[in-house]
């Protein structure tokens, strides 16, 4: 599976090192930027990986800044996104589980390396549960769709 990345300055030391976890758990990385620690701007970053996953071409996106908070924010202004911030393996199962998250957001200050890639492994392993929460799901396109044609 391709899986999309980016973050901003503040989560590029994580985001480095969630590439090398995934490409070594066989994983294809494409990282959308940036490529350093010099600050930027994170909605740039989130956009770019939004539309990425919205428009099809990868299912499954991460995004990292300090927080996870503002990557999250700002993926989620794309029709089409369900972006989660995750800071432990259950909210990271969780957003699989329940809100079938097409992208996990995570702080690069707020958690460990070692963290970061259970919490990884557990929201790509974990399948889309269906049934009471895909009636949730469905009621949030609805609002979706009214706001966003």
């Amino acid at each position: 599976m391709d899986i999309v990345i980016g973050s901003d300055h503040s989560g590029w030391d994580l985001k480095e090192k969630i590439k090398k976890f995934l490409q070594k758990e066989g994983y294809n990385v494409i990282d959308f930027g940036t490529y350093s620690r010099e600050s930027c701007d994170y909605p740039d970053y989130a956009l770019l990986v939004g539309e990425a996953v919205a428009g099809g071409e990868y299912k499954k996106g991460l995004l990292l800044d300090g927080t996870g908070a503002g990557v999250c924010l700002t993926a989620n202004k794309v029709k089409g996104i369900r972006a989660v911030t995750a800071y432990n393996t259950l909210t990271g199962a969780f957003a699989s589980e329940h809100d079938d998250a097409n992208i996990l957001c995570l702080g690069g200050k707020m958690i460990g390396e070692l963290v970061a890639y259970e919490i990884v492994k557990k929201w790509l392993d974990t399948p889309y549960g269906g049934g009471r929460h895909q009636r949730r799901l469905d009621k949030m396109k609805e609002i979706e769709n009214r706001y966003f044609k």
